[in-house]
């Protein structure tokens, strides 16, 4: 894996950075595992705009991804690592012994050609789904399932990794991305490995038009809006605008939001950092 810069020939190739989609193998996706996107452009069910800076962008298609990896002892072989314009990570299409085929989030490494599986009594091997309770303490792993049979919900971005430390009772406890330690239950799957295209984030898109491509549309300060819009907005001048908050009024910039009775409290072992 790796990236590229570009020569500045034009003012929007001057700071871009490329990913060389070194471990992608084709373009087209496979029809039967794809569905038709609509966009909201940020507006609700009244047209109401509810979400702001959200509209615009590519034409896309939906991969049909199996989160849940939940075809157990099969093996699978990948027929292809493929771009997925829904996700940082890339994606590798898995036919199994019985014809079927399924996308899974591509592990860093894979290769075309090599075998998967998810089980029980499964190799720690990269691509490989197993629960919790038979990971190798210290594994790196990722995709990783918080309610049994929910489907991978943590460490699903490009190049992220968790780690697997210990193991108490029902709970395993497991470092995340954040640096965050927490219990999940060992019922839970997850996927041996690191994701793929850890090199996503040395990108650069170079130019405003491609975040607009992307469907984002242009952010404005607050600083420059009016009283009645944000808490930093007006002001004679050019004015600093005061505390950093939210729209809502919320302190920004250190100010702490987890609520202090949260259900979820007692599985976190230590804070992120």
């Amino acid at each position: 894996m790796s990236v590229r810069k570009l020569k500045p020939i034009t003012p929007g190739q001057r700071f871009r950075v490329v990913n060389n989609f070194d471990e992608v193998t084709t373009n087209k996706p496979d029809k039967s595992l794809t569905v038709g996107i609509k966009k909201s452009g940020g507006r609700n069910n009244t047209g109401k705009m509810t979400m702001r800076y959200t509209g615009g962008g590519h034409k896309r298609k939906y991969r049909i991804i199996d989160f849940k990896r939940n075809k157990f002892d099969v093996a699978a072989t990948v027929k292809s690592v493929e771009y997925d314009p829904n996700r940082t990570a890339f994606i590798a299409l898995l036919e199994y012994a019985d014809g079927e085929k399924r996308y899974i989030i591509a592990p860093a490494g894979i290769k075309v050609g090599q075998e998967v599986v998810s089980g029980e009594n499964v190799n720690p091997e990269p691509g490989n789904a197993m629960k919790l309770r038979n990971v190798p303490l210290g594994t790196v792993i990722s995709c990783v399932e918080l309610r049994p049979g929910q489907g991978a919900i943590l460490a699903r971005s490009a190049g992220s990794s968790a780690q697997l430390t210990s193991r108490d009772g029902k709970y395993a406890i497991i470092k995340l991305p954040s640096g965050e330690s927490r219990m999940i239950l060992v019922e839970c799957m997850a996927m041996i490995g690191a994701v793929s295209n850890h090199d996503h984030m040395l990108t650069n898109s170079g130019k405003a038009g491609r975040s607009r491509w992307l469907g984002r549309r242009p952010r404005t300060r607050p600083v420059a809006m009016n009283p009645v819009d944000h808490p930093m907005g007006g002001g004679e001048g050019r004015a600093s605008g005061g505390h950093p908050r939210s729209r809502n009024g919320k302190p920004a910039k250190g100010y702490k939001t987890r609520t202090k009775n949260k259900a979820s409290n007692r599985y976190i072992v230590s804070k992120r950092k």
